[in-house]
């Protein structure tokens, strides 16, 4: 995996190995990019099911101002930081190693708000669809912010995303893999 483009690109980042994860693949996240290019500049970044930290760090290096990059997993956490230093990121970096939950609701207490957040969790779950709700519910999201949301099961994650809350502005299919890009309502 490495980074596609902007102030570190060709980078080759660590990854997490042999465990259940699926990094998002290159063809996708050039296209997630080249979608979002704009929005990137200055922007306050949330990878909230981060992995490896490579959306984060892809959107530091073409412009975001700051990321908060949030994994459960003390694993996912040490590459993480590994990929940070690699980056020399630090500065513009905050890692929580926290469930969800317990993410969003501290980034409430420290009145962070986004522009753009990622949300990649594992596919099986519902933690997309709850993570949108308690975003919104906790304003966490600056005006005209864009969660993007990773899934395999596009039906599935729109059937329970609070549509009086949400509103999905595109929906793109590369393979297997949905993206949806939100916009809250109001």
């Amino acid at each position: 995996m490495r980074i596609i483009s902007g102030d570190f690109r060709g980078t080759k980042l660590f990854t997490l190995e042999g465990l259940n994860t699926r990094p998002t693949l290159d063809r996708v996240k050039e296209a997630l990019f080249s979608k979002i290019n704009f929005e990137l500049q200055d922007s306050v970044v949330l990878d909230l099911f981060a992995g490896s930290g490579a959306l984060a760090l892809e959107s530091i290096s073409r412009g975001a101002k700051e990321a908060v990059l949030c994994d459960s997993s003390r694993e996912a956490i040490k590459i993480i930081k590994q990929n940070i230093e690699k980056t020399k990121t630090n500065e513009k970096t905050l890692i929580l190693n926290l469930d969800y939950k317990k993410a969003l609701e501290d980034l409430k207490n420290k009145d962070i708000k986004f522009d753009i957040v990622f949300l990649d969790p594992p596919y099986q779950t519902d933690f997309a669809e709850e993570a949108v709700k308690i975003i919104i519910e906790n304003k966490l999201l600056n005006e005209d912010a864009i969660i993007i949301l990773e899934t395999d099961n596009k039906e599935k994650v729109i059937k329970n995303l609070d549509t009086e809350l949400i509103e999905i502005k595109d929906i793109k299919k590369y393979g297997r893999v949905d993206l949806l890009f939100l916009n809250r309502k109001g």
